[in-house]
């Protein structure tokens, strides 16, 4: 199963809806994630035009009443055998500061500590896939046989307007692999 990942759209701040690059990018895939900062339901509807659409958000029922692609703060949701969690400021139990490219996990998180258990503290359930935004830094990284995606943002990477990123992840029974994509590759 392919899916696309997009956080931090920001819309209708940066653009009625994510650049048209998202589109293409996400050519062929069967779910969309959107990890937060969404905003404005058009640009769900947007996404939905291209795949199904899950989604989470810091304050949906400000925005997003009775919108069944959107829950408030986190989710968890199972494809391919997969329990995949989705949060937008992603606080993880003993991390010493938000994942950034610059802070990958080994450095942040102590080696004799278990993120699965950190993990399941914030979800409820354990996971073993987990897409976040908020810092608007891109990150794919596995740590302790968990798979951490922060696609960064398709308008605002590292907080500068400008055309960014989104993940793609390839998940099935027996594998889970994530790549970021340069949206400027398809401009």
């Amino acid at each position: 199963m392919k899916i696309g990942v997009i956080s931090d759209t920001h819309n209708p701040s940066v653009g009625e809806l994510p650049p048209p690059e998202v589109a293409t990018a996400f050519h062929g895939v069967d779910v969309i994630i959107h990890a937060g900062d969404i905003y404005i339901p058009s640009c769900l509807d947007w996404l939905e035009s291209i795949a199904p659409v899950y989604a989470v958000e810091m304050w949906a029922e400000q925005h997003f009443q009775q919108d069944p692609r959107v829950v408030n703060k986190r989710r968890v949701i199972q494809l391919e055998g997969h329990s995949i969690g989705i949060a937008h400021d992603l606080q993880v139990p003993g991390m010493i500061q938000e994942i950034t490219e610059y802070s990958p996990l080994a450095k942040h998180f102590p080696p004799d500590n278990d993120l699965g258990e950190a993990l399941e503290s914030v979800f409820e359930e354990p996971v073993g896939i987990v897409i976040f935004g908020h810092t608007h830094y891109p990150i794919v990284e596995e740590y302790q046989g968990i798979l951490m995606i922060n696609p960064g943002s398709p308008s605002l990477p590292k907080q500068r307007r400008r055309l960014g990123q989104i993940a793609i992840l390839d998940i099935g029974p027996n594998h889970k692999t994530a790549e970021l994509v340069e949206l400027s590759t398809y401009s």
